[in-house]
């Protein structure tokens, strides 16, 4: 297919491949979690999908991989980042397929009080109920890894093992790891405390598109339960990946991820 494409939309980054031949009008939209960027989708997913036939872009949220606002990342809150899909979207030549993952998968659902789109992707996504289920289970299951997250959300170093353990259950190579290392980056403290407490998705004012819930068994960071709770909330079907963990697009077969998710959307739109 063409090469991979960056430009600059307002202050943000954008990463895109176009297909070959475009077999859907809709395009695709990745939205990154925290302490990510565009780039992780740029590992296999955006040139998987245009080899696909559909036209697949990622997006840097504000403070994040190549966009503005590094130097104040902790005022940035979850409303700014549905502001920044809102900007790409109105850049794209038609709405969208929004793909959260994570932290994106959040933004997306609050995308969804504002406007329609043809089909939403959640990968590992914090519930609409928020974070705080999370951060209990994580806290229970693996103290130390709370810690160690915390201090990634100051900015600080952590050991190179918990985003390993973060990450992934299936192998990964420590190049591969150390490289995704120098990309992670500090998180806003207010957009973590927007997804604990202050802003939920109010379910009433939401677009229900048709949407894919998609959860990791492994995942520490998002356990299972809470995607299947996610899907149960929107009165979905969820499904998990056996042996995988929360990074879903980076994990070893992230191929069976991305089949699952075209098999749905070939269907779907």
């Amino acid at each position: 297919g063409a090469p991979m494409s960056r430009r600059i939309v307002g202050e943000l980054e954008v990463l895109s491949q176009e297909p070959e031949k475009r077999r859907f009008a809709a395009p695709l939209l990745f939205v990154h979690g925290a302490f990510a960027g565009a780039w992780v989708w740029d590992e296999h997913f955006l040139s998987w999908f245009a080899a696909q036939g559909f036209s697949a872009h990622a997006v840097s949220l504000r403070g994040h991989g190549g966009s503005a606002g590094h130097d104040r990342i902790d005022w940035h809150s979850v409303h700014d980042y549905v502001d920044d899909v809102a900007e790409v979207v109105g850049d794209l030549e038609a709405a969208p397929v929004l793909v959260g993952h994570s932290m994106g998968g959040f933004v997306v659902q609050k995308y969804l009080e504002r406007h329609a789109v043809p089909a939403a992707v959640l990968m590992c996504s914090v519930p609409p109920q928020g974070l705080v289920a999370a951060q209990f289970s994580l806290l229970f299951e693996k103290p130390g890894m709370t810690m160690e997250i915390n201090r990634l959300l100051g900015g600080g170093d952590v050991p190179l093992d918990v985003l390993r353990e973060a990450l992934f259950a299936q192998e990964v190579d420590d190049e591969k790891l150390r490289r995704y290392y120098r990309m992670m980056q500090p998180e806003s403290q207010r957009a973590i405390w927007d997804m604990s407490v202050f802003g939920l998705p109010n379910l009433h004012a939401m677009q229900r598109p048709p949407l894919l819930v998609l959860g990791a068994e492994k995942d520490v960071l998002m356990p299972a339960f809470l995607v299947q709770s996610t899907a149960r909330t929107y009165g979905v079907p969820d499904k998990i990946f056996r042996g995988m963990g929360h990074g879903l697009m980076v994990e070893k077969d992230w191929q069976h991820v991305a089949e699952t998710m075209r098999d749905w959307l070939v269907e779907t739109l």
